[in-house]
């Protein structure tokens, strides 16, 4: 009994040591050497300070930005502390009421054209990736008559940020909105 005793305990010590301590270092050295951008966030920087991540999306409302997907994360969205989704089904009166005025609001903003899906519908995560399908063309004429730019020079923006689909065939290309709307203020100035 002593030594099932003993060599549990050392059994226990040992994996301790190897899987909660050198495996985590090893894996965080080896990123930080292969991938480091991949493993620090692909944080964005300006003037010296980080002011996004390519990875995680961001809200934008002004009339001379690009929107990304509505989130679910927090109670106001976009909160990367609380990044779970909303966990509303799809009879819920609230999901309900909410998607019926982001559509009406878009199609306000343009009339006769059908709204993207992820325009006004969260993921199933609560913390979103800037990329969308489909949402940036729908989007043009509003960006470009509030940054007084032509359609076609917003759209060019849009093709320049537009990714195709992974390995040629999973998902639909997306546009990355956060790297848009760092891009039209950068022409804009």
């Amino acid at each position: 009994m002593k030594k099932n005793l003993l060599i549990s305990v050392l059994m226990t010590i040992v994996t301790t040591v190897l899987l909660g301590l050198i495996y985590p270092l090893v894996v965080t050295g080896l990123a930080q050497l292969l991938f480091p951008e991949k493993a620090n966030g692909q944080l964005i920087r300006r003037n010296g300070s980080v002011i996004a991540s390519h990875i995680i999306a961001q809200p934008f409302v002004g009339a001379g930005y690009f929107h990304p997907r509505p989130s679910a994360a927090g109670t106001n969205g976009y909160d990367a502390s609380n990044s779970a989704g909303s966990q509303l089904g799809p009879t819920n009166q609230k999901l309900i009421d909410r998607v019926n005025a982001d559509v009406a609001s878009a199609q306000a903003e343009n009339p006769g054209k059908p709204v993207p899906i992820d325009l006004v519908t969260t993921s199933r995560l609560g913390l979103r990736s800037p990329h969308h399908a489909g949402r940036g063309e729908f989007q043009v004429p509003r960006v470009a008559k509030a940054r007084a730019m032509t359609e076609e020079a917003v759209r060019a923006l849009v093709a320049q940020h537009t990714q195709g689909r992974q390995w040629g065939f999973f998902g639909e290309p997306r546009v990355n909105v956060l790297e848009l709307n760092l891009a039209l203020d950068s022409v804009s100035k």
